[in-house]
């Protein structure tokens, strides 16, 4: 229902009423037109035109006034109705009189103002109306019987006409009732599709995987803020999806055709693709179908954090199981050696000793991986943050200052987490330097942009990496040399993603040397001048 006026009534109720004052002002302005030219042959007046006159004018003035409080809603709503409907009765009435009664129908008009009560009141008060009219009728019958010229006989139109009065009346009232409970059950309707709106709104709103609603012409009628970072478009409804992404056109027309996806994923970005499901609005496909885009980036990163949490547990373990035990066996070691053994034992012990202490670091390494999960970035200039990391490897390995060169652009901005990337780096030098030939600007950083996305390279001038060993470097455990522990790439992998980079190799394509590229992402501004740093 609409909203109501002052608490008391709906809007909609006063504009009925407006409405029925508009028709009873017409209807004043009639009569006083009709009695001024055509009275004589529409027999208006014929008792006593000149009353007939000044009555119309009367009551087009009363229906004129009647504007007044409407306009101020006082007294209220069903007050002014009852006014209203009973000027009318008592109007209509009189001037029906002075017309010569029932032969001159005016009180045919009465219907008009009783339907129109009905239905503007919607309740039982028409059959009030109705009997205050019957009775005008019939008083004035009476008395155009008892002091002037009408015929008994009359009576008999008389009643069939207050019998029009109260059918209408009663059907009026029960077309109200029913345009009532029409209009409730509308109202319930209304509230319970909004309800349902908004509940598949917020669904959509919160749902990890795109979806995308197209009708039966390709026109997208909605589309979730999942699928508006997916596909890299904003505000589209309305338009075509054959404009907007082709590709996913191309497979929404092929499974429109065929019932089946050509293509079970589809690659959206750089690295990014979206498992596609369509599922038809209607049993009838061409009448629009609802396009699901799973992200399978994200399903990738739940399917991470299975493993890791199965890790998590593991690590546990073997830092209980595994490092109490071992460091008893490294401290009695030690105490050996400190005696007085032949060589070949202290060589054994030595043999003991090394071994512990890869175990152990293979240890650490393993629980580096526990450190993927709880990534902090923050903002940071790449720039200075490589400065500062050359500085400190320098100084730890021991090595020339010219040997580590970095390239660098200025006012490049990322967001890592700093412990992350310091460890990534790390990993990635400290291969470069063991295989590099340690002469200046054998390890080389460099920052380019590369399809609008900021890369840091890592690269050096040793032997290279095999084809056969490139399928695997990634691999946990898999190493080339006796003392390393075969984690380092495999950690510095995990934690590139955990930060949303990305961290492969690069065949140098028969130039010597090694490759490793980190793609970034979140880039705030960046330059095209290149520094060299150490």
């Amino acid at each position: 229902m609409d909203k109501l006026d002052n608490g008391t009534q709906p809007v909609d109720f006063w504009r009925s009423l407006h409405y029925f004052s508009l028709y009873r002002l017409a209807l004043s302005f009639l009569l006083v037109f009709f009695a001024v030219a055509f009275s004589k042959a529409l027999s208006l007046g014929a008792s006593n035109w000149k009353l007939f006159f000044i009555g119309s004018l009367i009551y087009a003035a009363i229906v004129l006034l009647s504007f007044i409080p409407l306009r101020l809603r006082w007294p209220g709503f069903i007050w002014q109705l009852a006014l209203q409907v009973g000027g009318d009765i008592v109007g209509l009435t009189l001037l029906s009189y002075m017309s010569g009664g029932i032969r001159s129908n005016i009180g045919l008009l009465l219907l008009v103002s009783l339907a129109a009560a009905g239905i503007i009141s919607r309740g039982t008060i028409t059959l009030f109306f109705a009997a205050l009219a019957s009775i005008a009728m019939l008083l004035a019958h009476a008395y155009a019987v008892l002091y002037g010229e009408a015929d008994i006989s009359q009576y008999v139109q008389v009643g069939l006409l207050c019998v029009a009065y109260f059918a209408v009346a009663w059907l009026t009232h029960m077309l109200a009732k029913y345009a009532v409970d029409s209009q409730e059950l509308a109202q319930r309707r209304g509230r319970d599709l909004f309800s349902m709106y908004e509940a598949s709104r917020l669904v959509m709103r919160d749902m990890h995987d795109g979806v995308v609603v197209v009708d039966g012409s390709g026109i997208i009628t909605q589309m979730n803020t999942c699928a508006e970072r997916l596909l890299h478009i904003e505000l589209c409804q309305g338009k075509r999806l054959a404009d907007t992404f082709p590709i996913l056109f191309g497979q929404y027309t092929v499974w429109m055709q065929t019932g089946i996806v050509s293509r079970s994923t589809l690659p959206l970005d750089v690295g990014v693709q979206a498992r596609l499901r369509f599922v038809p609005i209607d049993l009838d496909a061409n009448s629009g179908a609802v396009i699901f885009l799973e992200d399978m980036q994200r399903v990738k990163a739940e399917a991470q954090q299975i493993k890791l949490a199965a890790l998590g547990r593991l690590t546990a373990n073997i830092a209980h199981e595994v490092r109490n035990p071992l460091s008893a066996i490294s401290y009695a070691t030690e105490l050996l050696q400190e005696e007085r053994v032949s060589a070949g034992q202290q060589r054994l012990l030595q043999i003991v000793l090394e071994n512990t202490r890869r175990i152990n670091q293979i240890i650490e390494d393993v629980m580096q991986l526990n450190r993927r999960d709880r990534a902090q970035r923050e903002l940071f200039d790449l720039t200075e943050k490589l400065h500062t990391f050359i500085q400190e490897f320098n100084a730890a390995e021991h090595i020339n200052a010219n040997i580590l060169v970095l390239l660098s652009l200025p006012n490049i901005k990322i967001s890592f987490d700093s412990g992350h990337l310091h460890q990534v780096l790390w990993n990635l030098c400290r291969n470069a330097l063991r295989y590099c030939s340690k002469s200046p600007g054998s390890v080389m950083l460099q920052m380019i942009i590369a399809d609008d996305q900021l890369v840091l390279l890592v690269q050096d001038d040793g032997q290279g990496i095999s084809v056969e060993q490139q399928s695997k470097l990634f691999e946990p455990f898999f190493t080339t040399v006796a003392e390393g522990t075969g984690l380092g790439l495999y950690v510095a992998k995990e934690l590139c993603e955990a930060n949303g980079a990305r961290l492969e190799y690069l065949d140098r394509e028969g130039r010597p040397g090694a490759r490793f590229q980190i793609t970034f992402r979140g880039l705030d501004r960046y330059g095209a001048r290149r520094e060299h740093g150490r």
